[in-house]
């Protein structure tokens, strides 16, 4: 029997996301996150966040910034950090557990990491894309998104070829996978169903080479009514798939609960141009995989 029914299709050209429960067992995602915790324990705390306390505040700041920017920029075929607010001192030492001083870890998780490689990898994920017409599907970048108790951070609304644009649109979908419960009081997330059937109104994109910032925003997000907003609670080890073009959000997890969570992105690349103004770009290192691997 197919992981995905013809009901679930339907449901996600309608409204532009679906949720699916039991993809991964309870066991699956219990592995996922102790390989996360073993990763986070043997980090190497990036440079930039260690910046030591200068009284040159904008220098430093500026120097902070742009440390910042480029660790994020070249993180698409890496394994890197990214850090909540507030979580160091002005010595660059975490205030908090260094366990929940994270936003996410990403950008290539599915290329070094085995037991993420399996899960993007894996023949229910495989099933899902072929299901769903995909031919030629590759992977183009995948997080693990922490969303801390307390105060793991607001999402606010976009969508997400907002940042991974291809011509045509239409050819990127992230799959979201629950490795914990994900609920309204945690930050789950809420889609504006059928909200991926209008375009984008706003593009985040490479500036040219030697300007600061690296990247810039054209056009600019349209504000949307909160009655528009529809929850999506998952179940540990459930995915929800996510349209490129549909709305969604989440909120401030003010719960004492994280919201563990893989999520990942592919392309259908044929018949698809991806934009070189991207901020994510393959390279020599780590082309987009193919997700019908061998």
């Amino acid at each position: 029997m197919d992981f995905m029914t013809d009901r679930d299709v339907q449901k996600y050209m309608e409204d532009g996301y679906v949720v699916l429960d039991g993809l991964l067992t309870s066991r699956e995602c219990d592995e996922l996150r102790q390989r996360m915790a073993e990763i986070v324990e043997c980090m190497d705390v990036p440079g930039h966040c260690r910046t030591t306390f200068s009284t040159y505040h904008d220098e430093q700041l500026k120097t902070q910034m742009q440390g910042n920017a480029d660790y994020f920029i070249t993180s698409g075929d890496k394994i890197r950090f990214f850090f909540e607010k507030g979580v160091f001192d002005d010595k660059g030492e975490f205030i908090v557990p260094k366990q929940r001083s994270l936003n996410k870890v990403g950008h290539a998780l599915h290329a070094y990491e085995p037991l993420y490689k399996n899960v993007t990898h894996s023949p229910k994920i495989q099933g899902m894309a072929k299901k769903l017409g995909l031919m030629s599907p590759v992977v183009l970048q995948s997080m693990f998104i922490f969303k801390q108790p307390g105060f793991g951070g607001e999402v606010t609304p976009h969508q997400d070829a907002t940042f991974l644009y291809t011509e045509p649109l239409g050819r990127v979908m992230g799959l979201w996978i629950a490795l914990e419960d994900a609920t309204v009081n945690n930050g789950c997330l809420w889609f504006i169903p059928g909200s991926h059937n209008s375009g984008i109104s706003r593009r985040m994109v490479r500036t040219p080479t030697g300007t600061f910032p690296l990247t810039d925003f054209m056009g600019r997000e349209q504000t949307y009514a909160d009655n528009k907003f529809v929850a999506a609670p998952v179940k540990k080890g459930g995915v929800v798939l996510i349209h490129g073009e549909v709305v969604h959000r989440s909120a401030v997890n003010t719960s004492e609960d994280s919201r563990h969570v893989y999520t990942f992105h592919l392309m259908e690349t044929q018949d698809t141009r991806w934009s070189p103004d991207n901020w994510l770009q393959p390279t020599e290192e780590l082309p987009f995989p193919p997700l019908y691997m061998k």
